[in-house]
C-alpha cells in the first residue's frame, strides 16, 4: 500500500525553489509518486504545479526521507496554492473542497500518512494575525472529521526570517504573531507537529524559501513527523538516520 502525504497551504509549500539550486531527488523505480488526475505516477518536478513559477518542492525530501527509513512506496497529493489566506481556505470553500477531493481519491489506493502544511505569509496583518489559530483549527479540525485523520500528524512549518526583509516594518508583530501561533500549535493541540524554518535561506524575493532551503526544511517536516507518529521515540537518540539522508542531498 503506497503512503501518501496531503500538501496544503501557500506558495512555499507549493515550493518556489529554483531547480538548478540543487540535484534532482534520486530514487528507485516508482517509489516516490505524486497524484495526477487521480492516478499515480512517478515523482517530478514541480510536484505542485500551481503557478508557472513552481518548482522544487520541500515534500520532495520528506517523501525520500520516508522512503529510505520504512521501504514503502510513497505518494505526494499537491493541492497547495500561492498567494493563498486563511479565508481562502475556509471549510466549505473551493481550496478546502478540492484538498478533500483529491484526499479522498488518493485514499482509493494509498493510506494517508500525514498532512503537511505552510501557510501564514498572506495573513501577517494586524486583522487576520491575532485570529489565525482560530482559523487555522477550525480548517485542521474540518479535515480530520472529513477524512478521518485523527491519528494523522499534521506538520506546520514556520515562517522564513528573510520575511522581515521583504514585508514593511507595520506588518513585523503581525508576522511574529502568526510565527508564534504557528510554533505553539503542539503545545495546545493533538497531533501537530511543528518545524523551524531558523535559518533557512530565501531566494533573491526574500518571499520564497531557495531550494537548498527547502530540501533541508523537508528533512525537519520529516523529524517533526516522526516525532509525533512515534512519541516514545526520541529522534535525536539516533541521528545517524537523518544525518545519513542529508548527506545524500547534494547541493550544487
Amino acid at each position: 500500500m503506497i503512503h501518501s502525504v496531503l500538501i496544503i497551504g501557500q506558495s512555499n509549500m507549493a515550493g518556489r525553489g529554483f531547480s538548478e539550486g540543487v540535484s534532482p531527488i534520486e530514487y528507485e523505480g516508482e517509489s516516490l509518486k505524486v497524484l495526477r488526475n487521480g492516478r499515480w505516477i512517478p515523482m517530478y518536478t514541480p510536484v505542485n504545479p500551481d503557478r508557472k513559477t513552481a518548482c522544487v518542492n520541500l515534500a520532495e525530501s520528506f517523501a525520500k526521507c520516508y522512503h529510505d527509513e520504512k521501504g514503502v512506496d510513497v505518494g505526494i497529493i499537491p493541492c497547495a496554492d500561492g498567494g493563498t489566506c486563511l479565508d481562502q481556505w475556509a471549510v466549505g470553500g473551493l481550496l478546502f473542497d478540492h484538498a478533500c477531493y483529491m484526499a479522498e481519491l488518493a485514499s482509493r489506493t494509498s493510506t494517508i500518512a500525514a498532512v503537511l502544511w505552510h501557510q501564514g505569509e498572506s495573513d501577517t496583518t494586524p486583522e487576520r494575525a491575532p485570529r489565525y489559530e482560530e482559523k487555522v483549527m477550525r480548517i485542521f479540525d474540518a479535515l480530520r472529521r472529513r477524512l478521518n485523520l485523527y491519528d494523522v500528524p499534521f506538520i506546520v512549518g514556520g515562517l522564513g526570517d528573510f520575511i522581515y526583509d521583504f514585508y514593511p516594518s507595520a506588518r513585523h508583530e503581525s508576522i511574529r504573531i502568526v510565527n508564534n501561533t504557528l510554533q505553539n500549535l503542539p503545545n495546545k493541540h493533538k497531533m501537530i507537529g511543528f518545524a523551524s524554518a531558523e535559518g533557512l535561506a530565501p531566494n533573491p524575493d526574500n518571499l520564497h524559501f531557495s531550494a537548498p532551503a527547502l530540501r533541508e526544511f523537508g528533512l525537519r517536516y520529516y523529524e517533526a513527523f516522526l516525532k509525533l507518529e512515534d512519541k516514545d521515540k526520541v529522534f535525536e537518540e539516533k541521528p545517524d538516520e537523518l544525518g545519513a539522508i542529508r548527506s545524500e542531498i547534494e547541493y550544487l
